[in-house]
């Protein structure tokens, strides 16, 4: 299986030139014409009529959404025509990588997550205008507003090249590609990593509030549900003990040790209330002894191995317990695994967590486990949560969280989300 995670102290491993945008250029012209010429000369041909495809486009687009933002219909044509522009952008992008070798990522889509109740999802105004403000729509319109004089003038110029020029040509169209080559990676790649963490957090935000909301939910209904129900119990049987304690006593001492049961039941479910919340173990003593504690109570026999040297913050500690301790609920509900294991080390300012278990697989970000919530809420904080489960198993989760120190700093060298070395725990 691939493994994207490193092991503890694992130098990082090279990334690839391509990988990190430096493998797209072509080798030095000469006067040979090689397949990259060929290539390059089919570009700059097509260019006219592709530019005066995306000029026509977007000139339509703006003369009406824009002249018609007067009227109720005017943002959501203007929303519309931008999100076409997405489009061509990527289409634009696909015909650079192809004939030019250009290799730039796609932009980040467009969030549809708010701070909503139930779902999330962003409502019609909020999308609207997320949709008509949209960057990489505008930054697009502007590539095809411009490319149309230059596509005229590489049309000319190689097409005439190429009963003219014909020995200099290659390093004509050369020139003129790297030209283009500029013109994408300017205005077709992605924004720079500002704008795009603007973007993510955006969408977090809603993730987070969410998440909170969810968690109020969930311990107002087991106070109402459980130990409140049970001291409502207790005190109507310590009621009525008082009124048969000089006229039965023996009934009302039953009544009293009825009360006294009643009152352990709500104590225990008062401390795994407040385990649930921020577990005492997990404060006093840290990840290591936390995640013993949550491992012992599963129904799988589970090994712990924790190697980190210092605690992360404790916001960073406890969504790494509160993840591992679903995981290991949903190996003792679905997995009917034999045994599993839990590993945590710190790996180039990263916070890695992984749950392994040899049960019948399956596990999905869609499988209803609640796995969904664990990559939002790590999501939310710039983590990464990859499930490897194949049917017929193992199952292998793992949680990638940035490292903070206790006073919430963001540790030093810390790469961003993603880029940690590609070498895996298993």
């Amino acid at each position: 299986m691939t493994e994207p995670f490193p092991l503890p102290g694992t130098p990082p491993t090279a990334v690839p030139a391509t990988a990190a945008g430096h493998g797209d250029r072509p080798p030095p012209a000469r006067f040979a014409y090689d397949a990259h010429t060929w290539r390059e000369i089919a570009h700059l041909l097509a260019n006219l009529p592709v530019s005066l495809i995306g000029f026509v486009y977007v000139v339509t687009m703006l003369a009406t959404g824009v002249g018609l933002t007067v009227t109720v219909i005017g943002f959501p044509l203007l929303a519309l025509g931008l999100t076409g522009a997405r489009l061509l952008g990527r289409l634009e992008r696909a015909r650079a990588r192809k004939l030019l070798g250009v290799r730039v990522e796609e932009p980040s889509r467009l969030p549809l997550r708010g701070s909503g109740h139930g779902s999330g999802s962003m409502g019609f105004w909020p999308r609207l205008w997320m949709a008509v403000k949209d960057p990489v729509g505008w930054r697009t319109v502007l590539y095809e507003l411009i490319r149309l004089p230059w596509g005229i003038l590489t049309f000319v110029v190689t097409l005439t090249g190429l009963f003219v020029l014909w020995p200099v040509l290659p390093f004509v169209v050369r020139g003129l590609a790297n030209t283009d080559r500029a013109m994408v990676r300017g205005l077709l790649s992605p924004s720079d990593e500002l704008e795009r963490r603007i973007a993510e957090l955006e969408s977090d935000r809603g993730v987070v509030v969410d998440t909170a909301a969810a968690d109020l939910r969930r311990i107002e209904r087991d106070l109402h549900d459980g130990a409140q129900a049970r001291l409502v119990n207790l005190a109507m049987g310590l009621g009525l003990a008082k009124e048969k304690l000089l006229e039965d006593p023996d009934a009302a001492a039953t009544m009293v040790a009825e009360a006294h049961g009643e009152v352990k039941l709500a104590l225990q479910e008062l401390r795994d209330l407040a385990r649930g919340i921020h577990p005492a173990v997990l404060t006093d003593r840290g990840l290591d002894a936390a995640l013993s504690s949550v491992a012992s109570r599963c129904t799988v026999p589970v090994t712990v191995t924790v190697d980190l040297g210092e605690r992360p913050a404790a916001a960073i500690e406890g969504i790494a317990y509160f993840t591992v301790s679903e995981l290991l609920q949903n190996v003792s509900k679905h997995s009917g695994a034999r045994s599993a294991s839990v590993d945590a080390w710190r790996s180039e300012g990263r916070l890695f967590v992984q749950v392994w278990d040899d049960g019948r697989g399956g596990a999905s970000l869609d499988g209803g486990t609640g796995m969904r919530g664990l990559a939002d809420r790590l999501g939310a904080v710039d983590g990464l949560f990859v499930v490897d489960s194949p049917e017929g198993g193992p199952t292998t989760v793992t949680a990638e969280l940035p490292w903070r120190d206790r006073s919430g700093v963001l540790a030093e060298g810390v790469p961003p989300a993603g880029g940690a070395p590609a070498r895996g725990r298993r």
